[in-house]
């Protein structure tokens, strides 16, 4: 996005501003009961792959409507945070993650 000469022009007077001249007085001052939701915006990065999933179960997946893709990362999230943490003495993977050694 390019700014307006207008704008880039309002982000250099803001720059040279000193901290006390800031106006504070319009945000409602910190109370310390908030409730801060951590991650609210965080969005992990996404990858496009090919899976093959047994119809049956994708039918009852997508019988919910919308979103069964958003529904199968959020099934496939909830089973691997369901699982203990494995240390990697097992297969590795390039993406870094690991199986276990299911052969001890």
């Amino acid at each position: 996005m390019k700014l307006t000469k207008r704008q880039a022009k309002q982000l250099r007077v803001l720059a040279r501003m000193k901290d006390e001249d800031i106006d504070y007085s319009d945000i409602p001052p910190l109370t310390g009961n908030e409730q801060f939701v951590v991650g609210k915006f965080y969005r992990p990065i996404k990858e496009s792959l090919t899976i093959r999933i047994d119809a049956d179960v994708l039918a009852r997946i997508k019988s919910a409507g919308k979103g069964y893709q958003t529904r199968i990362n959020r099934y496939l999230r909830e089973a691997l945070d369901a699982m203990p943490n494995y240390p990697c003495e097992g297969v590795a993977s390039f993406d870094g993650g690991c199986l276990p050694d299911l052969n001890q």
